[in-house]
């Protein structure tokens, strides 16, 4: 196991960090935006993110650089500065952790899905590649494979990720089908853990699509299918749009509360997705703390 995980896991589960978009829409970001952008052009409100996650107790805490690899960059005419912007996401939330926390920058969907001729292996690879080498450049601590939906282009960026020598989480969203445990091509978490495993993730996890209560069921399963390390993000529920804002329901305290299934599902990384924020983060800390 790489040194980095064993020195988190001596004590679990860990604590992750929560959103990043709502959280930046909330500092300003304007919809349709370049979430990523702002690496370059707010670098200050990033950081605050990072920070405000921190000071609530994230033992981990991620990058704004999600949709950062240059397929996705380029739908905002951005994908020449690909290596700029996922390397100065990391530097961001590494001076945010000061040293208090671990930085595992994130790398999120290609956007591109191979089946449907939009893309190529070898051009994920060296899509992924690319972002891989400048979060590493960056000084991430570790590397986030999220919220994917098709296995084999998860497997190409955990490959990717994982020739930075740096630790890989795998993590896959499922939110179709009649139990919500199946990513959008039909992948169950057994497939998702083999896949990712093979591909070598160190860890293997799940992240979005819906609220917290869905996830021990997918922990579960996912922890039976591989001896891997968990990393579970779940949402605040499942958004509402009223009057125009989109809003999430689920409480903080309502959140938290599933922290000890969790982690008896065999959760050893917890943490928030979409609508989380760092008072999510604070009482799903002094819950775990409670353990």
């Amino acid at each position: 196991m790489h040194d980095v995980l064993t020195d988190l896991l001596k004590q679990t589960p860990v604590i992750l960090d929560g959103a990043w978009g709502t959280q930046l829409q909330a500092r300003g970001l304007p919809p349709g935006e370049c979430t990523d952008g702002w690496n370059l052009s707010h670098p200050g409100e990033v950081e605050s993110v990072a920070r405000e996650y921190v000071e609530a107790g994230s033992q981990i805490i991620l990058t704004n650089t999600f949709g950062a690899s240059r397929l996705m960059l380029n739908g905002h005419g951005l994908g020449d500065k690909a290596a700029e912007i996922n390397r100065r996401g990391a530097e961001i939330s590494k001076r945010a952790a000061g040293g208090r926390a671990k930085v595992f920058a994130s790398m999120g969907p290609s956007g591109k899905l191979i089946m449907m001729g939009q893309t190529t292996e070898d051009e994920l690879l060296e899509v992924f590649r690319e972002q891989a080498a400048a979060l590493a450049e960056g000084g991430a601590d570790g590397l986030v494979i999220e919220t994917m939906s098709d296995p084999q282009e998860a497997a190409i960026a955990v490959r990717a990720a994982k020739e930075t020598g740096l630790p890989v989480a795998g993590c896959m969203v499922f939110d179709t089908g009649k139990n919500k445990d199946r990513t959008m091509m039909g992948t169950t978490p057994e497939q998702a853990a083999e896949a990712l495993a093979e591909a070598g993730a160190d860890i293997i996890g799940s992240n979005c699509g819906q609220g917290v209560s869905g996830f021990v069921a997918i922990c579960q399963r996912l922890k039976a299918a591989c001896g891997k390390p968990i990393w579970i993000k779940a949402n605040a529920g499942i958004p509402e749009v009223v009057d125009g804002q989109v809003v999430y329901h689920t409480t903080p305290g309502e959140f938290a509360s599933y922290a000890p299934q969790l982690k008896e599902a065999g959760a050893s990384f917890l943490g928030g997705c979409c609508g989380t924020t760092p008072e999510f983060i604070r009482v799903l800390k002094q819950t775990v703390d409670s353990l």
